[in-house]
């Protein structure tokens, strides 16, 4: 199986390439668009901020072809936040896969929302074989809120998306490379849809 990590000037980039190694998959780091179109699964993992890493995007042509991909894709951290429609942070369009806008978590409480954190999910297949209230390892001072496309919601000062769906597209706000077995689990339903 052919799988290929975006390239994108944010970090933990390289995490994501030791957590497939790890369960036997050799994934290729590319920001080359032929390289992306032709294979078979796609991740878009990434620590950062939305207005540098949408400028990479746009300098690569990357911003115009992700939307168009039609293979699984899988969106992390950084790149759940993108695949919206516009992010607060740094007043951001990003690239408008999901209609969400992202936001700053309210002040008041603690931020970033950094640490392990339970799913409440959706029956669906990026869950296969997880218990409901499962922890994942979540990094993140910005957050999609619920909608209807969201498959997996967590809590910290207010609900949000931790999962969605749309079409051949999912993204999560949790750390799948640093969650653990969990974390393996859901790596292991994505490469197999």
């Amino acid at each position: 199986m052919n799988i290929a990590i975006v390239k994108y000037n944010a970090g933990n980039i390289h995490s994501m390439y030791l957590a497939l190694k790890r369960l036997g998959i050799e994934a290729v780091i590319s920001d080359d668009p032929t390289a992306l179109r032709r294979a078979d699964r796609v991740i878009f993992p990434g620590v950062g901020e939305a207005k540098s890493a949408m400028s990479y995007l746009k300098q690569r042509g990357l911003d115009r072809l992700l939307p168009t991909l039609t293979q699984p894709f899988l969106g992390v951290c950084l790149g759940l936040q993108l695949l919206g429609s516009f992010s607060e942070e740094n007043q951001t369009p990003c690239l408008g896969v999901f209609d969400f806008t992202v936001r700053k978590f309210p002040p008041g409480g603690k931020t970033p929302h950094m640490g392990w954190n339970s799913l409440q999910f959706e029956a669906h297949p990026l869950f296969a074989g997880l218990c409901q209230g499962d922890y994942v390892y979540f990094v993140h001072s910005y957050y999609a809120p619920v909608s209807e496309q969201t498959i997996a919601r967590s809590d910290h000062l207010l609900p949000f998306s931790a999962a969605l769906a749309k079409d051949n597209f999912f993204a999560v706000q949790f750390h799948p490379e640093k969650s653990g077995a969990v974390g393996e689990q859901i790596l292991r339903n994505f490469l197999s849809l």
